[in-house]
Order: structure tokens, then C-alpha cells, then sequence
């Protein structure tokens, strides 16, 4: 019980990394704690979903917080960069965070805070497409495996 419980907060550390500019893979940790077979999927799912969920939350503070330092000359986003940024959000809309499970789905939170989105629907979002994607990666597994 307790080595679980260790087990399921290790991925939740891995999955909150990686949805961060961390470069984690959660998804490894996930299928091998599904592939071991004695914890419930439904926990794995929960412990995974909520950890990246929370990490797209602090790319969602990030970019809040990341124009007071603008035009600094350490600031490592150019002022073209974080306008092409702006506007590509701006055409796709908050629709694009149900893409926050891509590769690129870290840049989309960072920039949904920057663009001051609504919390609780960057939230809903962002947790609809995290979990949609881990139950994905489950069903595959259980497919393959």
C-alpha cells in the first residue's frame, strides 16, 4: 500500500514536470506503473491527470507574471515572438487548449495566461484534454500489452 501510494506520487511529480518546460515524460512512468498490474488504473489515471493538470496551472501563472518583465534584456521571449504568440491565440481562441496535451501544449498554457484567460475555463480545458489523453495512452496500453 505504502510503496504504492510512493509509486503514484512519483508519477504525479514526473507528469506535473511534464507539463512544464521540464523536458519529463510522463507518459513512461504511466505505462510502466499500468504494466506492473497492482495498482487500479483508475488511480493511475487520477494521479497522472491531476499532476499535468496542476503544471499547466503554473505555466498559467507564468505567463501572468511574465510581462512585468518585458523588455528586459535577459527576458528570453522577443516583443515579435510574444505578438505572433498573442495573435495566433487570438485566432484559434481558447479552443486550442483542448490541444494542451501536444508537444507544444505547454507554450499554449504559458501564453493562455499571458492572454489572461479565464482560470476556470483554462482549467476545465486543460483538464477535459489531459484526461482525455491519459485515458488514451491507458487504452492503447491495455490494447498492446
Amino acid at each position: 500500500m505504502w510503496s504504492d501510494f510512493l509509486a503514484l506520487s512519483g508519477l504525479f511529480l514526473v507528469a506535473f514536470g511534464a507539463a512544464t518546460i521540464l523536458p519529463f515524460q510522463s507518459e513512461i512512468v504511466f505505462v510502466a506503473l499500468q504494466l506492473r498490474g497492482d495498482i487500479a488504473i483508475e488511480w493511475i489515471v487520477l494521479f497522472a491527470s491531476v499532476g499535468n493538470i496542476l503544471g499547466s496551472g503554473l505555466n498559467y501563472l507564468l505567463g501572468r507574471l511574465i510581462e512585468r518583465f518585458r523588455g528586459r534584456r535577459w527576458f528570453p521571449v522577443t516583443e515579435a515572438q510574444l505578438d505572433r504568440a498573442r495573435a495566433w491565440y487570438l485566432k484559434w481562441g481558447v479552443w486550442s487548449l483542448l490541444f494542451s496535451w501536444a508537444p507544444l501544449g505547454d507554450a499554449l498554457t504559458i501564453v493562455a495566461g499571458v492572454m489572461r484567460t479565464n482560470v476556470w475555463l483554462f482549467f476545465l480545458l486543460v483538464s477535459i484534454a489531459k484526461t482525455i489523453r491519459y485515458i488514451v495512452v491507458a487504452m492503447i496500453t491495455a490494447a498492446a500489452f
